[in-house]
């Protein structure tokens, strides 16, 4: 068998006609390929000047149902799946006057498109639905030792290099990677469909869990240097997101740099939920948030956010829900510190100069407004034998809810203070706390084993600020098992505890807070973070 299939007849069939008529151009023009073609495919290439053959030509039945019936044929999927070395196969061929095929140039209906939409109707996504497109794509990739397969537009000068290189004639090499991107296209489009179909079920988690996140790029490696790494994007992801966001200036980010950046911009998004009409600036370090503040500006909120911990700070992730422009980058670069990242919702060209200017390797991630996710969004984490797959932890803390149960009754700014806590607290590493006052985070604790360390080590990092507050409130993503944590709060000047409660010593830890007047609220609601 030859190594080289020379191309002599080809089936376009298109959805995405970007850069199709300088594609069939090249079949056509430069290497006399006989060119078939279906409905409005075959038009665009008509108008163009270059002949085309309907389908319905060769098959010898129109296309019908609304075009659900095009290619479903034995003279095309004949013409594909015929292998030219076996005599058999060649003579069942002439004996139906089936033709070979030998490319094909097909991309799907846009159904992930379409169901990305809002309140699509079920009839218009099923109509979306591509039948004759997937099973031509699957025969020419089964036979790809003599029939090459395209499916999308960023392969066409590929091929048309290699036609120009082999006169006329693909590689066994290329048709076996052209097979295998055919077949990830098919199943992510299946996977895509099988979702979609899944949604209204009562059970929220598939038998059988398929994985379809397209590759966005290559990363120089993964935690460490010696270990590779990729970031994929979600196709159901809606909202913001560091995946999409516009680097606007600096080196490509990293494997860590992406995790930061992504629990950076996910804390901003929740503070600025809840403090709509003020900025908000987190500061993350190795995915913890170590600053977080709300405040009338970007220069004010980082000011604030870099004040709970300058020493973690330093090589830190920042994120902000507002625009920096020139003054607020001159704020942010003053001094000795030192910034790996910077997120913003908008960077203006003049702060991007003076940034950079101050950073050669700054990273500024621009995201445009931190609208909130929508639909479901599992989080996967692989462990040795499997997949742990669990629902985003969405939830909003919110004190409607919650039960005053020891203390004072709170005033909203003690609400309000609370809250700033807890959602940082969700964002910790377990066990967490954070102190905040107003709303601006004093210190944390986070990633500890025993809860009683995690409160030393957050009285520890807000240190004075914490003896100068007001009413400073600290948040526990988990119920504290004994009173000795909140002792240890209360001591430093603690005067508000939140915690989800259910410990079977809550009753202490109340009595605790009732004996020292400190307002003790209940969530009910658990944000470990592993």
């Amino acid at each position: 068998m030859s190594d080289l299939t020379i191309v002599r007849r080809a089936l376009l069939s298109v959805s995405d006609k970007t850069d199709l008529v300088p594609f069939a151009r090249v079949l056509s023009g430069e290497f006399g390929v006989e060119l078939i073609s279906t409905g409005g495919t075959a038009a665009a290439i008509r108008a163009a000047g270059l002949p085309v053959r309907p389908v319905e030509d060769v098959t010898g039945i129109p296309e019908m149902l609304d075009g659900r019936v095009k290619t479903l044929h034995p003279r095309i999927h004949g013409g594909l799946l015929g292998r030219r070395d076996r005599a058999e196969h060649l003579a069942a061929m002439r004996t139906h006057g089936i033709e070979p095929i030998d490319l094909v140039v097909v991309n799907l209906y846009p159904f992930e498109a379409t169901v990305a939409q809002a309140d699509i109707a079920d009839a218009v996504a099923i109509e979306q639905i591509d039948i004759g497109g997937p099973a031509v794509l699957r025969s020419a990739a089964k036979n790809h030792d003599f029939v090459g397969v395209v499916t999308e537009p960023a392969q066409y000068d590929r091929v048309a290099s290699e036609l120009r290189a082999h006169g006329g004639a693909l590689t066994a090499a290329l048709r076996q990677e052209l097979a295998a991107s055919a077949f990830m296209r098919t199943a992510a489009y299946d996977a895509a469909i099988a979702a979609w179909m899944a949604r209204h079920r009562e059970r929220p988690f598939p038998e059988l869990l398929r994985l379809a996140y397209p590759i966005h790029q290559n990363l120089r490696y993964g935690e460490n240097p010696h270990q590779g790494a990729a970031l994929y994007s979600d196709p159901a992801w809606r909202g913001t997101s560091v995946v999409h966001a516009r680097v606007a200036a600096g080196k490509a980010l990293s494997y860590n740099n992406y995790l930061d950046a992504a629990t950076a911009l996910e804390v901003a998004r929740e503070l600025a939920r809840t403090s709509p009409d003020r900025v908000t600036a987190v500061i993350v370090k190795h995915t913890n948030p170590c600053g977080a503040a709300c405040a009338a500006s970007p220069a004010e909120a980082f000011a604030e956010a870099e004040a709970a911990d300058p020493v973690a700070a330093f090589g830190g992730v920042f994120a902000t829900s507002g625009t920096i422009d020139a003054d607020a980058a001159d704020a942010i670069a003053a001094g000795g510190r030192f910034l790996e990242v910077i997120v913003a919702a908008r960077i203006e060209p003049e702060a991007e100069s003076r940034l950079a200017a101050r950073w050669k390797n700054l990273r500024m991630v621009e995201t445009g407004p931190l609208t909130p996710a929508s639909g479901r969004s599992p989080v996967l984490r692989s462990i040795p034998g499997g997949l742990l797959v669990q629902d985003r932890d969405s939830a909003v803390p919110d004190p409607a809810h919650w039960v005053h149960a020891a203390g004072p009754a709170p005033s909203d700014a003690d609400l309000t203070t609370a809250r700033f806590a807890m959602i940082v607290a969700k964002h910790l590493t377990s066990n967490a706390i954070a102190i905040a006052d107003g709303v601006s985070l004093l210190g944390a604790g986070c990633g500890q084993v025993d809860r009683v360390g995690a409160c030393r080590i957050a009285v520890a990092k807000a240190g004075a600020r914490l003896g100068a507050a007001s009413r400073p409130a600290a948040a526990s993503d988990a119920f504290f098992p004994f009173p000795d944590g909140p002792a240890i709060l209360i001591d430093a000047g603690v005067r508000v505890i939140v915690h989800p409660g259910g410990s079977v010593r809550d009753d202490e830890t109340i009595q605790l807070c009732r004996e020292r007047g400190v307002t003790c609220l209940l969530t009910g609601e658990r944000h470990f973070r592993h």
